[in-house]
This record gives C-alpha cells, structure tokens and sequence, in this order.
C-alpha cells in the first residue's frame, strides 16, 4: 500500500514534463490519477503505461484549461470513484516570446495568461467546492521563480507567475477554515519542452538556455510536489522554491565556458 493509496489526485498539463512526472511520482504511491491534457494520444500512452506498471485507475481527459465551459463540464462528468478529489496539481502552464513588453506579441500575451492564471482559477473553482463541503484537501499549485523576481524579456509570462503566487496566498486565506492545504512549488530552469514551446521549436535558442549547466529535471520538481501532498494532516508546506545548483536567482546562472 503506497502513501496515497486511497486519494484522488487530479493533474492538469500531465502529457509532458513536470506533469508526466507526477503522474509516475504519484503513481508510485498508489493514488488514483485524473490526468488532463491538450494532447489526448501522448495522455493514452501515458495511462496505458501507469496501469500496466503500478495496477492504478486512471481517469484522462483531453482538456484546455482555457476553456471555461469546457472545464465545468469535464469535471461534472468525472466518473463516480473519481468524484472526490484529494489534490489538486495545477500544473498547466507555458510561456511564449522573449521580448521587451512594447515589441510583445499580443496573442502570445492572451494564450499565456489564459492558461497560467485563468485556466488555474478556472480548475480550482469547479475542484474546491468539493473540497470546502468535505473540509479535505489539498491544492498545490506550480509557480515559477520567475514569481518572485522578474527577468529582461519576461514581463507577461513573469506577471502570470506573480499571480500564481497572490492567488496560492489568497486561496490559502479563502480556506483557511476548512481544513484544505493550499501549497506552492516554484522551480528555476527545469529541462522540459518550456523553452522549445517559448521560442518556437528554434533549437539555437533552446540550447542556449541550458548551456554550461545542469537544470532540473521534472522529476525533481515532482519529488517536490510528492512531499508537500504527503506531509502529515496538521502540516502544510506554504511554498518551496528549487534551482539547480548553478541558478541562484532569475538573473545569475553559472555556466561553465
């Protein structure tokens, strides 16, 4: 029996990355997982390989957390055994363009906050109900350190990160009688497909971000988020920020020439 062996863990963005690797982290400890995503075949692969190797139920749902009416309307149709959802991963969310705010591409701007900010807040309205009526639950959201200090070029996407971190406290306040953690996990420079899908697939760029250093991998970001949802009842880990070793802020990286 793992650790979870009886919640419903629900994880948005699950296809790829820091997703994907919740999926295995909580998995491993026997949890029911809902896995949501844009991508409907990478998310069939993925529960094809979950049940086979860890004997779990797995719910998935191809969904864009942009879409209000489609949100509301996937989760009421959540199959009964998956109805009660323990924990919540907002973990959905890109960044596109390398900018200064006044040569910004607009669209990138609106795709950006729709899925980092509104699709988290719209996710979290239909989920938490739930969780206020049964006083249970936990809701991790994936920030960023680009949340706590801005970087050049970053301006949208660094304001969508700020607002991850107002609403994690907000929410945290809004429940704070009902027994429901509200936790936060903000990495640095992580290897997933972030920076290819920020510039576009232009592998140049993309190999400059990573050079002369080791970032995080997903799976250290899901170990993370694994250890704020498996505190014991009266601990809530409020927010845990990880770097690589070489990344001691947005702004200064260490690189190896």
């Amino acid at each position: 029996m793992g650790l979870l062996s009886e919640k419903v863990v629900f994880i948005t963005g699950a296809s790829s990355g820091i997703g994907k690797a919740c999926a295995f982290e909580f998995a491993k400890e026997g949890a029911a997982l809902i896995l949501a995503a844009r991508r409907s075949e990478k998310l069939r692969d993925l529960e094809d390989t979950l049940k086979n190797n860890f004997g779990i139920k797995v719910h998935c749902i191809q969904l864009d957390v942009r879409q209000l009416d489609k949100v509301k309307e996937a989760i009421s149709k959540f199959p009964n055994e998956f109805k009660k959802v323990d924990i919540l991963i907002n973990n959905a969310g890109l960044a596109r363009g390398f900018s200064k705010l006044y040569e910004g591409d607009v669209d990138h701007w609106d795709e950006m906050i729709d899925t980092n900010v509104k699709g988290l807040l719209y996710v979290t309205r239909f989920i938490l109900p739930g969780m206020a009526e049964r006083k249970s639950g936990h809701i991790i959201n994936v920030g960023s350190t680009a949340g706590h200090e801005a970087y050049a070029n970053g301006n949208v996407y660094c304001a969508t990160k700020f607002a991850v971190k107002g609403l994690s406290q907000s929410i945290r306040l809004d429940v704070l009688d009902k027994n429901i953690k509200v936790s936060e996990v903000d990495p640095g420079m992580v290897l997933t497909e972030f920076s290819n899908v920020r510039f576009s697939g232009d592998e140049d760029k993309v190999k400059k971000v990573y050079d002369g250093l080791t970032p995080l991998n997903p799976e250290d970001v899901a170990s993370a988020i694994l250890f704020c949802a498996t505190r014991p009842g009266h601990v809530n880990i409020n927010e845990i920020i990880l770097t690589p070793t070489a990344q001691a802020s947005s702004t200064h990286v260490y690189r190896i020439k």
